[in-house]
């Protein structure tokens, strides 16, 4: 992100991103709200997978098996090749720092570390059109309930790792993977919720690592 830009988007109470004051609220978000917002979504899918569709707790298990494999996977791809887009203009550079680059300037504000209910629903929207053609039709409530709740566990686990001094080992574990994205190397370590894909690509920061950071700077 160039001086200028930064300029016009750093507002007195931290990083700023719209003039208007209605749109500047849309993008600060309590981190309750999505959980208030997705359950009820969540249960009504489950009962129509389990009631209209009558699948049965066997197959719920594989399905949420499935979705939540799946989540991580987009959650991975997403953060990789979307978030840290190698924008080439002035206005795509804008949306990558929009969506993602404002949260690498100021990572511990607050209000930025869930998705806004406007953001997810679109992007849940555009995944249930894309899922509709892959999943199978008696699945697809079932399969969306638990991407969800996937998606939840990403958004909770991202807020918890930057304000919550966590003491099991696998918290321990997540918040360094994590911050070690912030401070360290930002070109690797996408994974929030699981660090499977980092393993898998090859993207994870070794502990043994010496090579000089390379934080790329936000757009």
């Amino acid at each position: 992100m160039s001086t200028t830009d930064r300029n016009r988007v750093q507002g007195s109470d931290g990083v700023r991103l719209f003039q208007n004051r209605l749109l500047e609220s849309l993008t600060h978000v309590h981190p309750i709200v999505p959980l208030v917002f997705w359950t009820p979504i969540v249960f009504y899918f489950l009962w129509q997978a389990a009631g209209e569709e009558r699948l049965g707790i066997g197959a719920l298990l594989l399905i949420a098996l499935v979705a939540f494999a799946t989540w991580s996977l987009v959650e991975y791809l997403a953060h990789r090749f979307l978030f840290h887009f190698n924008a080439r203009n002035r206005v795509s550079r804008y949306l990558v720092f929009l969506f993602h680059g404002v949260h690498h300037v100021s990572p511990q504000d607050k209000t930025r570390l869930v998705m806004p209910p406007a953001g997810g629903l679109l992007l849940m929207s555009l995944l249930w059109w894309v899922f509709s053609m892959i999943v199978p039709g008696d699945w697809l409530e079932g399969f969306m309930a638990f991407f969800i709740v996937g998606y939840l566990c990403y958004d909770y686990t991202h807020y918890a790792v930057h304000h919550f001094d966590l003491h099991s080992e696998v918290g321990r574990y997540l918040k360094r993977h994590h911050m070690q994205h912030h401070f360290r190397d930002s070109t690797r370590n996408f994974g929030v919720s699981s660090p499977v894909w980092d393993w898998f690509f090859r993207t994870g920061i070794s502990n043994r690592r010496t090579a000089p950071v390379r934080q790329r700077p936000a757009r």
